[in-house]
């Protein structure tokens, strides 16, 4: 063994230390976050109950631009915060002071007022002792008037502004609002219009207007964060809404088509909601909804029962056990006959009521109870002023949210519907599924924000208190998209929000290593495994000569074009003269070029020395031959006219010679 291992220290020293596999160190934890940090929260606290602008109230790390500029101006105005120097340069530091730790302690400090006057060699010789703190003037001007303005009372620069940023830190942390760091799912091409996460948090969905559906895990997913699949339920339709089962081993996805469709959680499709004949006036004796759906939901408690929405003006609930027929349809209340879509829907925690919103801007809500039908138990009529885009149920089933297009946010007391406790205006909205959700422990609810088109104001998220019916805070997600559905997940403790707009859509992640659990904090510390080159296949190529023109393997180029060569028409060949005799209907070389000479030829009409003859001379040759043997008309009048009679010429005729 020790021959060996001499051996190898001895080709090893051949080497130089980077050859071979090195283990790569670990980044620490510390350095992952620092990575994914927000710089700015963008938490503006209300003040006297109103938004305060900041010169940046959407910006948040997802901002190149933003971020560059404040790095910036960082570096360029505050190098070191410790030597920030206020007022003329000091003077340099007199060589030989004892007491050096104080001396650093004011240099630490900011300077205020002019600098101090220069130390005279003399009184440096006269002192015996060593001077503690800076040099004295002059004695002739100890009398006189101080140097300078006086300093100010300690602790007076900057109280102000760290009072604030405390009281704000101690309002975050009472709410335990995770905001310090920030990751964002991308992928999609347009805006992110659903968005589900199991109740494990280890799978995120999130539909987009580019009709598909990408699915996350984060117990799989690097830093990369890449989705692990790709769907697309129907064919041309947004996606509109995603909701897990109460055992998170399928979901439901509602599009733009009439159909909602069942996934397990890998993806795989289940079963498809059969479609309702459009021709029935009575939308109850349809089978199942006849235009577009707006929204669904799994119910809470019951994993074989959902909910749907849909433009024909119906709810429907489903058993996902029998895909080819409804539980029950729901009529809303209307004030004229007609169909008036619904919007939107939601169960209540303990799945027995249901809560719609209606086109015409009513709130409707139905109690499951035995014998119930389609006339609700809460109807609230003109609730908004334009389309509801989302309600939610608290816990305790005692406050009802509710948020529209026409920008505002109302909180309801289900026990007394007739006027909203509070209402939120000046929150714009723009898409048809911006949503509502609960913190954890409900003492929050939060909302997003549209961007609008002559705005300066990027979307964000508000925070409002549930006890005090105020806004707590904004928080800036993107300074150019809006944010449509945002969730608060009670086990990871963080904060998901959907942003886009016509061109890209993603999810952003808020999170803090301090307050939140796994989700964000699992994948963002993985790094993404390196390609080696045992990782290399190559492709099997596989030959069939025999198949099909339709699966046949379309041949190179350099084949198709020497082929295409040989074929005179493709290539468009011009003729080659004849060098032999004729065939194929063309006439040979040898007799004559043309076809008229050929035919003289064969015929004997035209001799060789045709050209070199005298027409007239040819023609009398055969004079005394046709009269002696006619053959064309003394043969016609031989009985009639044996002898021929030519006409005589006139007067007229002679006088005209």
């Amino acid at each position: 063994m020790a021959d060996e291992a001499e051996i190898y220290d001895g080709a090893r020293a051949q080497f130089p230390m980077s050859f071979g596999k090195q283990a790569k160190s670990q980044a620490s934890l510390e350095l992952v976050h620092n990575a994914t940090r927000r710089t700015n929260s963008g938490v503006t606290p209300p003040v006297d109950g109103k938004h305060e602008t900041s010169p940046f109230p959407s910006l948040s790390s997802s901002s190149k631009s933003w971020l560059n500029s404040l790095k910036n101006r960082k570096s360029s105005q505050e190098p070191n915060f410790k030597s920030k120097i206020i007022g003329p340069s000091r003077p340099p530091a007199r060589l030989g002071s004892s007491n050096d730790k104080e001396e650093q302690e004011e240099e630490d400090g900011a300077i205020i007022g002019p600098p101090l006057p220069a130390v005279d060699a003399k009184t440096e010789e006269d002192e015996d002792g060593e001077m503690i703190g800076p040099p004295r003037p002059p004695l002739e001007e100890e009398d006189g008037l101080m140097i300078g303005p006086p300093p100010p009372p300690s602790g007076s620069m900057g109280s102000d502004s760290e009072d604030d940023m405390e009281e704000e830190e101690e309002e975050q942390n009472k709410y335990r609002i995770p905001l310090s760091n920030e990751i964002v799912l991308k992928g999609h091409t347009k805006v992110v219009s659903a968005l589900a996460v199991d109740h494990s948090g280890s799978r995120v969905l999130s539909g987009s207007y580019d009709y598909t559906v990408r699915m996350y895990d984060f117990q799989g997913m690097n830093a990369r964060l890449q989705s692990f699949r790709q769907l697309e339920p129907s064919e041309g339709h947004q996606v509109r809404s995603l909701s897990w089962s109460p055992t998170a081993d399928r979901f439901l996805c509602v599009t733009g088509s009439a159909q909602a469709k069942i996934y397990d959680r890998d993806g795989l499709t289940l079963g498809e909601f059969v479609r309702g004949d459009m021709y029935i006036r009575d939308l109850k004796n349809t089978k199942g909804h006849i235009s577009g759906l707006t929204c669904g939901e799994w119910h809470p408690k019951t994993k074989e029962t959902i909910l749907t929405s849909s433009e024909d003006g119906s709810l429907r609930l489903w058993d996902v056990n029998d895909f080819k027929s409804q539980k029950q349809v729901i009529k809303p209340k209307l004030a004229r006959p007609g169909r008036v879509p619904v919007t939107t829907c939601a169960w209540d925690r303990e799945g027995k009521s249901i809560a719609g919103g209606v086109g015409d801007g009513s709130i409707q809500i139905w109690n499951l109870k035995p014998g119930w039908g389609s006339r609700p138990d809460i109807y609230v009529a003109n609730a908004h002023s334009d389309d509801i885009t989302g309600v939610k149920f608290s816990s305790d089933g005692r406050i009802l949210l509710s948020r529209s297009f026409d920008g505002s946010l109302k909180v309801w007391d289900l026990r007394q519907m007739k006027e909203p406790l509070r209402v939120f205006n000046d929150l714009p909205n723009n898409y048809a599924q911006t949503n509502i959700a609960f913190s954890p422990d409900e003492q929050l609810f939060i909302t997003g924000t549209s961007v609008e088109k002559d705005g300066t104001i990027g979307g964000m998220l508000c925070f409002f208190d549930r006890g005090k019916l105020e806004l707590v805070s904004r928080v800036g997600i993107s300074p150019t998209y809006s944010v449509v559905q945002c969730a608060w997940h009670p086990r990871l403790n963080q904060i998901f929000a959907t942003v886009g707009d016509k061109h890209e859509g993603g999810t952003h992640i808020l999170y803090d290593p301090t307050l939140s659990e796994r989700g964000a904090l699992v994948c963002v510390a993985r790094a993404p495994r390196k390609k080696s080159v045992d990782d290399f296949q190559a492709e099997p190529v596989i030959h069939n000569p025999h198949a099909l023109p339709l699966f046949r393997d379309q041949p190179s180029r350099k084949r198709q074009r020497e082929k295409v060569l040989k074929d005179p028409l493709k290539s468009h060949k011009p003729e080659l003269p004849m060098t032999g005799p004729g065939f194929g209907g063309r006439v040979g070389s040898t007799k004559g070029s043309l076809l008229t000479q050929y035919l003289l030829k064969q015929g004997g009409l035209i001799k060789e020395t045709w050209m070199e003859e005298d027409p007239r001379e040819a023609i009398l040759k055969h004079a005394d031959a046709a009269a002696k043997d006619p053959k064309y008309i003394a043969p016609a009048y031989a009985d009639t006219q044996p002898e021929p009679l030519f006409a005589e010429p006139d007067a007229e005729e002679e006088v005209d010679k």
